[in-house]
């Protein structure tokens, strides 16, 4: 489904809440009171709270896949380009959602079934099946290796960048970062993770280093 202006607003809104306080610690009137609508309208955009949580992973794959697939379609680039640009598409993603990916993070751990389990699912079989694509694009140009482990390939880069950006704090303290402002901390995961991501990416795909 399409979501209008208002929607959008709600499940921004609802997301937060659900990544400060968890899903079942947030309340209906708290996302109401949040996006200072009537908490009737909660029922009347999405039918319930469980409702909402789907729009919100509904919506978030649905745009992930069209990101993808517009870097996929792109020419005149080599395929290895084209993964470097899921590498930094992706981590941007994450630093720009980061309370979708707490979320999802929590989600993953605790809910092996059920309508969110399954939107999960979906979604990474979506990115997974455009990835083999662009691998498989990348073999017949004779650019990337046969036998190439997508899955463990794809672990390893969403793992990577999900980790150190979800748990940033940690590695802030631990990179003695702290006294970087949070905009040039940013900005320095960012471009060491698109570094270290393009790295191995390269090792597994190619004969290069």
């Amino acid at each position: 489904m399409e979501y209008g202006k208002k929607q959008l607003q709600i499940m921004a809104d609802a997301e937060a809440l659900f990544a400060e306080k968890g899903f079942n610690g947030t309340s209906v009137r708290e996302i109401a009171d949040k996006a200072e609508i009537n908490i009737a309208m909660i029922s009347y955009y999405f039918g319930s709270k469980e409702k909402l949580l789907e729009a919100i992973f509904d919506y978030r794959g649905k745009i992930s896949k069209l990101a993808i697939e517009k870097i996929i379609k792109k020419t005149g680039i080599k395929s290895i380009d084209k993964i470097y640009l899921l590498i930094d598409n992706y981590i941007v993603k994450i630093l720009e959602q980061q309370n979708f990916y707490k979320i999802m993070s929590r989600e993953q751990v605790i809910n092996s079934a059920g309508p969110i389990a399954n939107l999960i699912l979906k979604m990474k079989k979506n990115n997974q099946e455009a990835i083999a694509r662009l691998i498989e694009e990348g073999q017949k140009k004779k650019e990337f290796k046969k036998n190439v482990d997508i899955n463990l390939m794809m672990t390893t880069i969403v793992g990577t960048a999900n980790h150190l950006i979800t748990t940033k704090h940690y590695y802030r303290q631990l990179s003695k970062q702290h006294k970087m402002s949070d905009a040039m901390f940013n900005q320095s995961i960012q471009e060491q993770l698109s570094k270290h991501l393009k790295f191995i990416t390269k090792a597994i795909l190619t004969n290069e280093l």
